[in-house]
């Protein structure tokens, strides 16, 4: 089994960084093989540019998904998008190690989906969900956030962490992976800056034990559910007998919040 891991964090010396660095060591002692993609350490560009796609299909107006569609068939995407996409290729279980900026990734992550996920080599309108390439493969956010589980809660003040991280997840079942349920690492940021120091030893220590048990165990954590192509009728919307996993994609415009 082979794990790739893809860490969108600046620092080096970062939690995220000591995280995927005993997740590689945990999943070897398990007899795994693992690999990183630290972005920041790579360079990698982001922001996806019309430099890119030196042999245009359409040289007058810069079209991302024309232009990714054209790349794939003329096998002229840039190298470092098809550098990652061997990775993925190669993976038995993807981790997406990041933090919770701003209720979001970082850009740096949000870029590579960007550009990573290219449309004609990664996905089509055929090839996606069930039918994606990635089919047959696990992924999994691991995610630091500032705060405790309780302010993360279905009634917190950080918001549903189901919620906030559902769209990075769907993301992943776009191209067919089976997602897993995403490991969160509580009280890392801000804890680091109010917590008494034995206190935040103590957390991050059985932080990493989680995290470095979770990992070889990917082939039995629970997956979390994704509406399939049949579920969606003619008009993309979803079919009476299908049945709905969020909010996100549901049957009633307005939600009964209390």
């Amino acid at each position: 089994m082979h794990a790739h891991f893809v860490l969108a964090h600046p620092e080096p010396q970062s939690f995220n960084a000591h995280l995927v660095r005993s997740g590689t060591e945990a999943l070897s002692a398990a007899g795994w093989t693992a690999s990183v993609s630290d972005l920041y350490a790579m360079g990698f560009d982001p922001c996806e540019r019309a430099e890119f796609y030196p042999d245009r299909v359409a040289p007058a107006r810069f079209d991302v998904q024309s232009e990714q569609r054209h790349a794939a068939q003329t096998g002229t995407l840039p190298q470092a998008v098809m550098d990652e996409i061997a990775q993925l290729e190669r993976a038995d279980l993807v981790v997406l190690q990041y933090p919770m900026w701003w209720h979001l990734p970082p850009a740096m992550l949000k870029g590579w989906f960007d550009r990573v996920f290219a449309y004609g080599e990664v996905y089509t309108s055929q090839l996606r969900f069930e039918n994606g390439r990635f089919r047959g493969k696990r992924a999994m956010l691991s995610v630091t956030v500032g705060t405790s589980p309780a302010t993360y809660a279905f009634d917190g003040r950080s918001g549903d962490i189901d919620l906030m991280l559902w769209p990075v997840n769907f993301s992943l079942a776009y191209p067919g992976f089976d997602v897993l349920a995403p490991f969160v690492a509580y009280g890392v940021e801000a804890g680091l800056r109010y917590s008494d120091p034995a206190a935040i030893d103590a957390r991050l220590v059985a932080i990493v034990a989680a995290f470095r048990a979770a990992l070889p165990q990917a082939a039995t954590r629970a997956i979390v559910p994704f509406n399939k192509m049949a579920d969606w009728g003619a008009d993309g919307r979803i079919v009476p007998s299908a049945p709905v996993y969020s909010p996100f994609i549901r049957r009633k415009q307005a939600l009964d919040l209390e």
